[in-house]
């Protein structure tokens, strides 16, 4: 059953844990539209829908939560980067971030509340794994920035890409995750196409191997970061659990769609990983793959002797992996100034 009876009561599930097809096995399709095109495309907030039979709308106030996390805090940046602080019902904190691009903006959604993985390179690492998120904590995080921007920014509210890149590891969390992207994509909501969600991963295997499976055909991104067994296992612990070399096995054989890349992000760290050297093996790696590579020079936070790159060395790593025609972009860093960028998000502190 998806509800408990107490008593008189009835404890509400979350209208957001539900996908289009679990919620019209509880009403029916037509019920499950309205409320779907409702929230998730009109994205509302108001019981002011219409056409629903009376013993439907009886069953959905029983049973159906529509509430949503709160906003604890919002810091913009100079750059119009926005980072928000939810908060949840046991007043647990994530960090989401609104990420301006040409008059629309990515959303940076968390998966967990802090992470199990320990990155070096990551602050979120330095707080832990609390819990893993709900898949209307997660979807929350969406509606929570759209209506931001819709009552901050009005008419520019176009969150056109989604990507799993907050606080947590996106496939520790895979079932919430794969079950929030399938509400995304759906057409009867919020209809955001699989080409505009990004899911990355520091290379959790047991995630990996349902991907193909279980996954709708959303992107993927390998946090790459070194091809060198000794850095990435500084970097990336779990690499020591789960080697590269059988995370790209596992990755390589993923069905990619027409027009579809792997994009492996790479930090940069001055004088660590940001030699000619290291650029060269990358391309040895990556040569002959479907493969798109995200430069990102590292952003630091309190507590970190990791140090940034020059632009000078970035570009010249970016030269080197053009010889081998790997399509690679240098990330524009956005954000840092209110440690809202890659790698910068903290919500313990």
């Amino acid at each position: 059953m998806w509800y408990l009876l107490v008593g008189e009561e009835y404890l509400k599930e979350s209208f957001y844990n539900f996908s289009f097809e679990q919620l019209s096995t509880k009403l029916n399709s037509f019920a499950a539209s309205i409320l779907y095109n409702h929230y998730y495309k009109k994205k509302r907030v108001s019981k002011s829908y219409t056409n629903i039979s009376t013993e439907h709308l009886d069953y959905i106030d029983k049973h159906l939560d529509f509430s949503l996390p709160i906003i604890d805090s919002v810091v913009e940046s100079e750059d119009r980067t926005v980072k928000f602080l939810i908060k949840y019902k046991d007043e647990s904190t994530v960090e989401a971030v609104l990420i301006p691009f040409q008059k629309k903006y990515s959303l940076c959604l968390s998966s967990q509340v802090g992470c199990a993985m320990n990155c070096s390179f990551c602050y979120t690492g330095t707080q832990g794994l609390k819990r893993n998120l709900s898949t209307a904590e997660i979807v929350g995080q969406f509606l929570l920035a759209h209506s931001w921007l819709r009552e901050n920014r009005p008419g520019d509210e176009r969150i056109l890409n989604l990507v799993f890149m907050g606080q947590g590891e996106p496939l520790h969390n895979f079932d919430s995750v794969k079950n929030a992207c399938e509400i995304f994509l759906c057409k009867n909501g919020a209809s955001i196409g699989p080409q505009k969600i990004t899911i990355s991963t520091s290379g959790y295997l047991p995630g990996l191997k349902r991907w193909t499976d279980e996954m709708p055909r959303v992107n993927l991104a390998l946090s790459l970061h070194s091809p060198f067994t000794e850095k990435r296992n500084e970097l990336i612990p779990i690499n020591k659990k789960y080697p590269l070399e059988e995370v790209i096995r596992y990755i390589d054989e993923i069905p990619l769609s027409r027009k579809q890349f792997i994009t492996y992000e790479y930090l940069l760290i001055k004088d660590f990983n940001d030699d000619s050297s290291d650029a060269r093996a990358v391309g040895e790696l990556l040569r002959d793959k479907t493969a798109y590579i995200n430069l990102i020079p590292f952003n630091p936070f309190p507590g970190s002797d990791y140090k940034r790159p020059e632009r000078e060395k970035t570009e010249a790593f970016k030269k080197v992996l053009d010889e081998y025609r790997i399509p690679t972009l240098i990330r524009v860093v956005k954000g840092d100034d209110v440690l809202a960028a890659c790698g910068q998000l903290n919500s313990s502190q």
